[in-house]
């Protein structure tokens, strides 16, 4: 990485020039970060210790709210921190690690994303089947090749984007690091090399987003085959939260990155990539828990478990005093 001897640090996007408007934004910030903690944690606790749920779906869950947890957990908190002590700077290394993060838990959540299509797939259109192509190994390869392939991701496009010289100047138009904002930076005709890397990315995301369009129009034609009302409602409730997200995911990205330069402006940018990156982490665990009865029963029975064992210590004193009486 030769940047690091002529640019020491960026300086990101602010949400606000006045104080007070500084502060609101931390507030905000803040709440919408405990709420995105609360959620999938909620989900990883209650995946991980009900038995009821360790199956394939809730274990592809648990792969999802952790990658949702990493996501928010990389731009959030520095944003906190700016709008908290009223500055914009990021150290140069400081950006690197976000980029890399960033590129890796979105990516590595789109695969699984495509990989939870799959589990809906096979559930629903060869159910006879489902035990045997989603076996406990298998859905460990499955999400480690999601993993795996976010991290591969994350390490080509870091390393080839921080191998640029660049000598625009160190203010980036967005208000954490990302690539197509450091490429504006880049004085040479070499960032057409991270450019051509972003177009192989971008079929790869294409060919995983054909393939869950496809595996929904055989989801829904099999559902739709389904003879009674409460089966075709079982089988729509563990697929919309699914497609909700996808849905959520891919069109705040693809919006994001797409529009038309007409239209752009960097208030405009600044609410989008909040969008892309804060919104869909923070309303996933919503977006699961609102039409999932089993999720619901089993984090009402860990809350009860939790009440019933930070009750029970006071109960040897009573059963002592009781045989004494």
């Amino acid at each position: 990485m030769s940047n690091g001897s002529s640019t020491t640090e960026f300086l990101l996007l602010a949400f606000a020039d006045t104080r007070e408007l500084q502060l609101l934004h931390f507030w905000l910030f803040l709440g919408i970060y405990l709420a995105a903690l609360l959620g999938n944690g909620f989900i990883i606790t209650t995946v991980a210790c009900d038995h009821h749920l360790h199956t394939p779906m809730y274990f592809f869950l648990l792969s999802l709210a952790l990658l949702d947890l990493g996501s928010i957990s990389t731009t959030l908190p520095k944003a906190m921190a700016n709008s908290l002590w009223d500055t914009r700077a990021i150290s140069y290394l400081g950006c690197a690690a976000q980029l890399f993060l960033l590129a890796f838990f979105v990516s590595a959540e789109f695969c699984l994303l495509t990989v939870m299509a799959y589990d809906r797939f096979v559930a629903i259109c060869h159910p006879l089947h489902y035990r045997t192509l989603l076996g406990s190994r298998a859905c460990v390869h499955m999400a480690a090749a999601a993993w795996g392939s976010g991290f591969l991701h994350a390490v080509l496009h870091t390393a080839n984007t921080f191998c640029i010289p660049l000598c625009k100047g160190n203010a980036l138009d967005q208000f954490f690091c990302e690539i197509p904002q450091i490429l504006k930076l880049s004085c040479s005709h070499s960032y057409l090399r991270e450019v051509g890397l972003l177009v192989v990315s971008a079929c790869l995301v294409s060919g995983c987003f054909v393939f869950i369009v496809l595996s929904y129009v055989q989801i829904f034609r099999a559902v739709l085959r389904i003879p009674s009302e409460q089966g075709r409602y079982k089988a729509f409730s563990t697929c919309l939260p699914h497609l909700s997200v996808v849905s959520l995911f891919v069109s705040t990205v693809v919006f994001a990155h797409l529009k038309p330069p007409s239209i752009s402006s960097p208030s405009l940018d600044l609410v989008v990539s909040f969008l892309y990156s804060v919104v869909p982490p923070a309303v996933n665990p919503l977006i699961y828990s609102m039409r999932n009865q089993e999720l619901k029963d089993a984090l009402w029975k860990l809350a009860q478990w939790t009440l019933f064992h930070q009750q029970q210590p006071a109960s040897p004193s009573l059963h002592i005093s009781q045989s004494l009486s």
